[in-house]
């Protein structure tokens, strides 16, 4: 029944996935003070090394990209000396694994960093940060020119960073309301520059540090997430549609590793999507698709068999199975999620 997912699958000349089953990236606020990487995050993702690609948890690219406790970030050499001990284990198991590459935009807080809040355009959101809710979020500057041009060359620095920690590739995170995404959606982006109000503009963020990072460590190792559907920290708006139809046919031009949806639970539809966003991608993009969204082994596995895309990405039950992929091979029972297991890295 789940027989598909442990079908190897070939990325470009350089990469070759044991499985088609990915980790996804899990936040859990569990690196040190200096957001390094701990002893305990090495064991953890080494546990789980049976997957075809381990999707590192979100890193931040700098330090205003923090908007939760205890993030680790791809920017010191501490850090960087920290993720290689997690990408070593990880390779001794036989596994690979990306660094999920972050900046969190308005939803940062100035606690975490001495500087300003930045976003596409002033528009705060309502709200408290995760596990420290006493902290509101904050209407966010209007990132200048300036700003942006930097941006661009801290995520290409972050990729290189990631490369000098071990790190066989990097999946940019332009998903699930953060910095990109925010360029991305009409609720988020009111620039009147060459940012903002059209497709092309809106698009132009997103492709500046597609093509930055790829300069700097090649395409073969860079993929991109992205949430077409507007769900998370953003409202969505039908003209969004053609947005991302604009991006993801320059994307096609690119040849990224593989594309990865955003989305909590892929059961959601999108007016202006015409269904699920899903479906929408395998509709627009040419190349290798990564589903996600509360999928179980079985029905992720169905999902590929009828080509809604190439490889499955599991979440929490890998937080509940450090060898998840070991136990669906054997077809044994799973143990399952719950939000108790957040408070430790087992």
């Amino acid at each position: 029944m789940t027989q598909v997912l442990f079908e190897t699958l070939t990325l470009n000349d350089s990469i070759t996935l044991n499985n088609r089953i990915l980790m996804a990236p899990l936040t859990r606020c569990m690196a040190d003070d200096e957001l390094v990487p701990t002893a305990d995050m090495v064991k953890y993702y080494a546990k789980r090394a049976g997957a075809g690609l381990i999707i590192s948890e979100a890193t931040i690219i700098r330090p205003d990209g923090q908007g939760y406790p205890n993030t680790p970030g791809l920017f010191t050499q501490a850090q960087i000396a920290g993720w290689k001990k997690v990408t070593e284990a990880v390779h001794a198991e036989g596994g690979k694994m990306f660094a999920q590459l972050w900046h969190v935009g308005r939803v940062a807080h100035p606690h975490f960093f001495d500087g300003e809040v930045l976003a596409p355009s002033a528009i705060g959101i309502e709200g408290s940060v995760p596990r420290m809710r006493e902290l509101t979020y904050q209407t966010p500057k209007a990132a200048t020119k300036a700003d942006i041009k930097q941006l661009v060359d801290d995520y290409a620095k972050a990729a290189e960073n990631a490369i000098e920690a071990g790190f066989d590739g990097v999946e940019i995170h332009g998903a699930n309301g953060y910095l990109i995404d925010q360029f991305l959606h009409y609720a988020a982006n009111q620039r009147s520059d060459e940012y903002g109000e059209t497709p092309a503009n809106m698009s132009r963020f997103a492709l500046e540090v597609t093509d930055a990072v790829i300069e700097r460590i090649g395409s073969h190792r860079v993929a991109l997430r992205v949430s077409p559907g507007a769900y998370f920290n953003m409202e969505g708006d039908k003209r969004d549609r053609a947005v991302f139809d604009y991006l993801i046919t320059e994307l096609n031009a690119r040849n990224l590793a593989y594309l990865h949806l955003g989305i909590f639970d892929d059961a959601m539809e999108f007016d202006y999507l015409d269904g699920r966003a899903s479906a929408y991608l395998r509709k627009v993009y040419d190349g290798t698709l990564v589903g996600v969204g509360s999928y179980t082994a079985e029905t992720g596995a169905k999902a590929i068999e009828n080509d809604q895309f190439d490889l499955l990405a599991i979440g929490r039950p890998f937080i509940a199975n450090g060898d998840y992929v070991e136990k669906v091979r054997a077809g044994e029972v799973l143990v399952e999620y719950n939000e108790s297991m957040l408070a430790s890295l087992e």
